[in-house]
């Protein structure tokens, strides 16, 4: 993908994500991979309202080579996530209030989810008995230290559509910006109902 289309997608996909309330303030995080490297949003922007001014390039080593500002501390763990899955084109992260408080109130370093047909929305899953594990970590203010603890983990349980930071919120991931949007979407839909089900019944 050019420089020029990625920017537009990713201002589009910020207009439609903040619509939903899952990128409050200056919250959230967006990058694409490209011909030439990735595009990654600036520190600091709204990302409702993003403009092409708001995007820093970056070659393929992760310099960045375009964009003015500064960007997010946490571009080191966009990059691990796609060196770690060669086939990745799109990492976006977000703040939404399930994820963020799922990630919190499950102490394991793992959140499963099963029985919902909506687990099918994600790539690789084809029913609802199929169990979905989602990793999380603890936050952490040194995201290259973050960034080697997702990569240890993926290393025996490969990540595929996302993982949690531990009160932070959801990374999000897939072979096209399209199919991002989706795991984003079902993945919101699902921590949902988990939060609901906890209310109703406890956890398990």
């Amino acid at each position: 993908m050019q420089n020029h289309a990625a920017k537009s997608a990713l201002i589009e996909t910020g207009h439609w994500i903040s619509q939903q309330g899952w990128v409050p303030a200056t919250g959230g995080n967006f990058s694409i991979r490209t011909d030439s490297g990735f595009v990654v949003t600036a520190s600091g922007y709204h990302k409702g309202y993003l403009e092409p001014e708001h995007f820093l390039e970056l070659c393929a080593d992760g310099q960045i080579t375009a964009g003015n500002g500064a960007p997010s501390a946490e571009t080191a763990l966009h990059l691990m996530l796609y060196q770690l899955s060669p086939n990745t084109e799109c990492v976006l992260h977000t703040h939404s209030v399930a994820a963020t408080t799922l990630s919190r109130f499950i102490r394991d370093d793992t959140l499963y989810i099963e029985g919902y047909e909506m687990q099918k929305s994600l790539r690789g899953i084809d029913s609802h008995l199929t169990p979905l594990h989602i990793a999380i970590f603890d936050n952490d203010q040194d995201i290259e230290r973050l960034a080697l603890r997702v990569a240890k983990h993926h290393a025996t349980t490969p990540v595929v559509h996302g993982v949690l930071i531990r009160g932070h919120g959801l990374y999000a991931m897939g072979h096209s910006v399209a199919e991002t949007r989706r795991h984003i979407e079902g993945l919101e839909f699902l921590f949902a109902c988990e939060l609901e089900r906890i209310k109703l019944e406890g956890t398990r």
